[in-house]
């Protein structure tokens, strides 16, 4: 047997995950890593922690079968989380500040006041929001000591997640990310499928720092012998989403999946043609497996399975996150409860960087399991809010949607979601589907298959959950929610 490694590098843990020619999971290792808040609004991670528990994990599935039999690694990845370190050492300057974090938010309002969104847009198809990589680098080149003048000479390196582990993996040798990933940043024309020189001299970013851009399928060098006794290619590297995206099959343009993980995130494949939101959305790049350009329209949503664990381990409701569906489903509804979890803030269609959770409608009858079901509530009510602007977006009616990530396992929150949107929710056999998607582009770059209708033949599906509640009553709810989630509303 022969297998393709998947390094699934996210928010809160990292993931090695074996594949085999038919796309089927062979093994997986996981290991969770620290979250820090040091203020408010503000997210880090060890750099060195993640890379640590990385590579423990991949060393963990390719002891199982042996490194002669591992036939290239694919690395997907937490997309806007960024690392600045320095390339004679390879050490971090700082903590990687996460996605979810904030604490660019002024400097995002400081270019807004300069009338500069629309510029970002056109060259990005991204907006001014502190959750993309490029204000972050910013700040750590603001806050510190010494980082400018050394970005400047040349002895420092910028990435994001992919990137790190490139070089950890490559010993040095490799300083580069995809499409994906580089889209995300706000420095990225992906018109051009470059960096663009106006949007660093913005940000005051030097070029230096940033690393080659490649295509997600395609040679991005091998790893040193000492990690896995042989050197392993590595062929595929994509962005969470976007990988989630190709391992979910949604190569033809209107084809929909979302990801419920610590976020929820939708995309929707616009092939060639990209697709300027007027809703809220954002224009990103695809998975690219040529020099040829291929789009996205994505809709983001910051907290999602976040709550859950917010649940689990601020208010101690449950033990595990999967003990929410059970005692969610104690009740016939929240009982009037509306939970708006905007704990980072709110993304796509509402952009709102200064909004904070909300929890409404308590009584004296309120229990634990009511606040368990608004929680799945607001999962659901979130990802109704994305289709919406991007059925408008798109002029696209949506007949399904593709489901993954490690939230769409609970079946009450998944016939919730069918029931909101009103079209049916399509669960596959593998819901490992990042994973696979990084595993597949490294699979195209070593032949393994031949084109994307070979990876397409594999995808299968294991539950369709039918809509089963009348429009009226969805609209009523969604109308409910969309009050609630005015009161947390900063402006």
């Amino acid at each position: 047997m022969q297998y393709l490694l998947a390094l699934d590098q996210g928010t809160t843990s990292s993931r090695a995950i074996l594949f085999d020619r038919d796309g089927n999971q062979c093994a997986l290792a996981q290991r969770e890593f620290q979250q820090y808040y040091p203020q408010p609004g503000w997210v880090e991670h060890d750099a060195d922690e993640i890379w640590q528990s990385q590579l423990s994990v991949a060393q963990q599935v390719v002891a199982e079968v042996g490194a002669a039999n591992i036939l290239a690694i694919g690395i997907t990845n937490q997309r806007e989380t960024c690392v600045l370190w320095d390339r004679r050492t390879g050490r971090p300057l700082h903590r990687a500040i996460v996605w979810q974090d904030r604490r660019t938010a002024p400097m995002c309002d400081a270019l807004k006041a300069r009338q500069l969104e629309t510029l970002f847009q056109a060259r990005t198809g991204l907006l001014l929001d502190p959750y993309f990589s490029g204000t972050k680098l910013a700040w750590l080149l603001d806050n510190i000591d010494g980082a400018r003048a050394l970005a400047e000479s040349g002895v420092l390196a910028f990435g994001t997640i992919d990137s790190w582990l490139l070089w950890q993996l490559t010993g040095g040798r490799m300083h580069a990310t995809d499409v994906t990933n580089a889209s995300r940043t706000l420095l990225f024309d992906i018109h051009r499928n470059q960096w663009d020189d106006e949007l660093l001299a913005l940000l005051d970013i030097p070029r230096q720092l940033l690393p080659r851009v490649q295509p997600s399928a395609s040679n991005f060098g091998t790893s040193v012998v000492d990690l896995f006794g042989v050197g392993l290619a590595i062929g595929g590297v994509a962005g969470d989403q976007q990988s989630a995206l190709f391992g979910q099959a949604c190569h033809a343009p209107g084809m929909v999946k979302n990801t419920y993980g610590t976020g929820c995130f939708m995309l929707m494949q616009t092939g060639s043609q990209m697709c300027t939101s007027a809703n809220g959305l954002l224009t990103t790049s695809a998975a690219q497996t040529s020099a040829t350009p291929r789009y996205a329209l994505e809709g983001s949503v910051f907290v999602a399975g976040a709550a859950v664990q917010w649940l689990r381990d601020g208010l101690g409701f449950i033990e595990t996150s999967a003990q929410i569906e059970a005692l969610a489903a104690s009740v016939p509804d929240s009982g009037g409860v509306t939970l708006v979890p905007a704990f980072a803030g709110l993304g796509s269609p509402y952009w709102d960087a200064y909004a904070r959770g909300g929890l409404f409608g308590l009584t004296r009858g309120t229990t634990r399991a009511h606040i368990a079901r608004a929680t799945l509530d607001a999962i659901a009510l979130q990802v109704a809010d994305l289709l919406d602007a991007m059925q408008r977006d798109a002029g696209i009616a949506l007949t399904e949607l593709r489901v993954d990530g490690g939230a769409c396992a609970n079946n009450l929150l998944m016939q919730l979601q069918a029931d909101l949107l009103g079209v049916p929710v399509l669960r596959p056999r593998i819901i490992e589907t990042t994973a696979l998607g990084a595993a597949y582009l490294a699979g195209l770059t070593v032949g393994v298959w031949r084109d994307e209708a070979a990876i397409a033949a594999h995808w299968q599906v294991e539950r369709i959950f039918q809509p089963a509640c009348a429009r009226e009553q969805a609209q009523a709810r969604l109308a409910e929610w969309r009050r609630a989630v005015q009161r947390v509303r900063s402006d």
